[in-house]
């Protein structure tokens, strides 16, 4: 659906309006759509701008969370990880972990124990049980590092999980309009009255629905009071987590999991094939989460955790990339950001004969899928006609096959022209989803303009048309990682063709985030 074909949405009431296009968000528009309701998703910036496109990449049920007794947290979670590998295999994909052994900081039968609960909370069919394991003369780690153990987890491209979620919502009927705020919303007896801003070209447009969904993240509450004029019944703990991308450190496929004397840990991860990306930090953050950024403190502190593990240390010069982003995690009081509990809650305000708030705190990737269930379902007693819950073994678009290299061998006899280095992104990046890329393509001049790192024109016209692309970061750094690649004099003729394919809508917002 286009934007001007949005924008002549039906003035008929929405059943559902929801504020936030990160991952919680999109996946509650994509439930409830999912569940016959007419939704409506509004968000101020491009989807997954914030906390959504700045996690470590990992859907995992949380190994440390364990030792905070948060078993139900990590239980569901890792019942979530199973689901979520089934669902997207183009974007999510099990991963081995290493876990060095250090003995002054946790003993060898406290680590066992806690990679046996891992393995056993919840029922595991796609990953393989976890293992002691000894390191020889070629190991990366340093020399005093003999004993380990492995165990498994998953990666996800979280930004295009949340792409994804927003596609597989509009096809259900859902409207997705990013580059919009939510001026105000007024409650008035069993509807509310909504006014959005579109952030493109200044003109608010008005709509009615029968419940509210706030789900923005790090800015839920300031949504409240500001928007909503209501008080936020709980609080938000906004903790900054922040990571650095260096050329790669990783030996194989695996990555690693550092302890450090603070008993925190830091994840070094093999990303993009040529990087690994090493995080995160915990740090209690004020301030508009917009401007948030890592500060030489945690550089210095994610250094020192690598170096003291690998031989091979790193700098400051080496840093490639690094972001941050705030976990708008609840406020339990929590003496530091490390012990906030990374599980989620929602407010559900709904006085007699009024119009119902739903209001999101806390979450992780993980369990984005069973909050949004959850949340949904709270709605629907509100809504007499709406269908089940169905999101559990709902795949996500372009995930409609059985495995990556099979694919890819597909692909590569069906395209026996396209470079097979463009062909592992795509498959990685969109799946089945390519196919509306190469649509009416027989020769890689027909792929339009290259811009350079693989990126071609008609990547950047699908980019625009079907996933509300909007600018170069958007591209380069959402719905891909090319800009780990792409020189920058490539940016004037990109910005050039995304204003051409927008038309009347090129002048763009200036983009607060700076990758």
């Amino acid at each position: 659906m286009t934007t001007s074909e949005q924008d002549s949405v039906n003035p008929a009431p929405l059943d559902v309006v929801v504020i936030g296009g990160g991952v919680n968000g999109t996946g509650i528009a994509l439930d409830a759509a999912g569940r016959g309701l007419k939704v409506m998703l509004c968000e101020m910036n491009d989807l997954a701008s914030a906390t959504s496109s700045s996690s470590s990449k990992l859907i995992h049920g949380g190994l440390r969370y364990l030792e905070f007794y948060e078993f139900r947290l990590v239980r569901e979670a890792l019942a979530e990880r199973e689901s979520l590998l089934r669902n997207a295999p183009h974007i999510m994909w099990p991963m081995r972990f290493c876990l060095p052994h250090q003995p002054h900081l946790r003993p060898a039968w406290m680590i066992r124990i806690g990679l046996f609960l891992y393995d056993h909370l919840a029922r595991r069919e796609l990953l393989p049980a976890s293992k002691g394991i000894r390191f020889n003369t070629d190991s990366p780690l340093v020399k005093s590092i003999t004993r380990g153990f492995l165990y498994s987890d998953g990666w996800v491209d979280d930004a295009r999980l949340v792409v994804l979620c927003a596609k597989a919502a509009a096809a259900r009927g859902a409207v997705i309009r990013t580059r919009s705020r939510c001026v105000s919303a007024v409650r008035e007896g069993t509807l509310w009255r909504v006014l959005m801003e579109d952030l493109h070209s200044g003109e608010q447009s008005e709509y009615q629905c029968r419940a509210l969904v706030n789900a923005a993240g790090p800015w839920v509450s300031k949504v409240l009071t500001q928007a909503v004029g209501q008080t936020a019944a709980k609080q938000i703990r906004m903790v900054k987590g922040s990571h650095i991308v260096v050329p790669r450190m990783n030996i194989g496929e695996h990555a690693y999991i550092l302890q450090n004397s603070d008993g925190r840990i830091v994840f070094v991860i093999p990303y993009e094939d040529d990087f690994s990306l090493i995080g995160t930090t915990d740090v209690d953050y004020q301030g508009d989460p917009s401007q948030v950024s890592i500060s030489t403190e945690e550089i210095d502190y994610l250094l020192a955790v690598v170096n003291s593990h690998f031989r091979d240390t790193i700098s400051a010069s080496d840093i490639v990339w690094s972001f941050s982003g705030v976990r708008p995690l609840m406020d339990d009081e929590s003496a530091t950001a490390q012990k906030a509990s990374r599980d989620y809650s929602f407010e559900l305000d709904a006085p007699a004969g009024a119009a119902p708030l739903l209001s999101i705190f806390g979450g992780k990737i993980t369990t984005y899928r069973k909050l949004a269930e959850a949340a949904t379902d709270s709605l629907c007693q509100f809504f007499a006609d709406a269908g089940p819950a169905w999101t559990s073994k709902a795949t996500l678009p372009g995930g409609d096959f059985l495995d990556q290299p099979s694919l890819q061998r597909e692909l590569a006899e069906q395209y026996p022209w396209l470079p097979a280095k463009v062909l592992k992104r795509w498959v990685r990046t969109y799946g089945t989803l390519c196919r509306h890329i190469l649509a009416d393509c027989d020769s890689l001049e027909s792929l339009g303009e290259h811009y350079g790192a693989g990126l071609y024109e008609q990547e950047v016209s699908y980019l625009v048309r079907e996933e509300w692309a909007c600018t170069v970061n958007d591209i380069l750094w959402r719905r891909t990682k090319l800009g780990l690649h792409l020189q920058q004099s490539a940016h004037p003729a990109l910005e050039h063709k995304i204003a051409q394919l927008l038309g009347s809508r090129a002048t763009a917002p200036v983009e607060t985030e700076n990758p």
